[in-house]
């Protein structure tokens, strides 16, 4: 559901918050201005925003409203996000630090867009292996990896990253999971990511995005794509510990055996696999030109 038009208006958010400074600004009756402010208020990495604690809670009631009555606003399900995050990042930082694969991605702190990702060399990659399959799945569900929001109001740097990696690699479980981008396919990914991944978030979205499907859809949502999410989410790997980027020429099959992961009941996609793939090899025989 949420996320599913991705639109970018960091700006509409900084106006909301700034719309509330006077309100926030007035004492609190029994609690002094220090106590309602962090202990710094000083930016602690490019983009963040620090807030005190009774700004996010207005942004993280604001945003939840704005989330539900419009889901196309992809700034305010940011907000939601980042705001409702609680104990699960640092959690999920652990997971990281467990893992010498997440270790490294701590380390390296890879961004995934088209910048940091050479499209045209993933359409290089044979059929079958991660890299064609990610390219093919962009190709056919018509989107970029462009459209995810940056952190702002996380205070501490490194769990800010651990949830801009969860935004980034949100395509990749898509990829992964053979889900394409409507609002049931991206409810079974809320529910799937849930069980996985433990973000509130998520569960917000699962909880509240049904009431957007017709009553077909929604027995379907609960009868099937429910229970392998929880089958299949709750039992397999923890995707945020994946260094996808080191996978691209891994043969797909073979990742989700090794992360436990089996395909969702069969989905609805608008665009047929062949076209996709076409369009794939086109890319690719236009980037193998580029060489000569």
């Amino acid at each position: 559901m949420f996320g599913l038009v991705r639109t970018s208006r960091s700006c509409n958010i900084k106006g909301y918050v700034l719309r509330n400074q006077a309100l926030l600004a007035q004492p609190i009756h029994g609690v002094s201005a220090n106590q309602t402010r962090s202990n710094s208020t000083a930016p602690a990495y490019e983009g963040h925003i620090p807030l005190h604690w009774v700004e996010k809670t207005v942004l993280a009631v604001g945003s939840a409203f704005m989330s539900i009555t419009d889901p196309r606003r992809g700034d305010m399900i940011a907000a939601l996000g980042e705001t409702t995050a609680g104990s699960s990042l640092p959690r999920l930082r652990d997971a990281l630090l467990y893992s010498s694969e997440g270790r490294r991605i701590l380390r390296d702190r890879p961004r995934v867009n088209s910048t940091t990702v050479d499209m045209d060399q993933l359409a290089q990659y044979p059929e079958g292996t991660f890299g064609r399959a990610y390219i093919t799945w962009l190709e056919r569900c018509g989107v970029t990896p462009d459209t995810r929001e940056p952190v702002h109001y996380i205070d501490d740097p490194e769990l800010a990253y651990v949830m801009q990696r969860y935004r980034e690699c949100h395509d990749f479980y898509h990829c992964i999971c053979n889900l394409p981008v409507n609002v049931e396919s991206e409810l079974a990914l809320k529910f799937f990511e849930f069980f996985n991944l433990g973000l509130p978030v998520t569960a917000i979205s699962a909880a509240f995005g049904p009431i957007r499907l017709n009553s077909q859809k929604r027995a379907r949502l609960y009868s099937e794509y429910v229970p392998w999410a929880l089958r299949c989410g709750g039992s397999a790997r923890n995707l945020i510990t994946v260094y996808w980027e080191k996978r691209w020429d891994q043969d797909v099959e073979e990742m989700k055996k090794e992360f436990g992961i089996w395909d969702p009941p069969e989905a609805r996609w608008t665009r047929p696999l062949s076209e996709a793939k076409a369009a794939a090899a086109k890319r690719h025989q236009a980037a193998g030109a580029k060489h000569f």
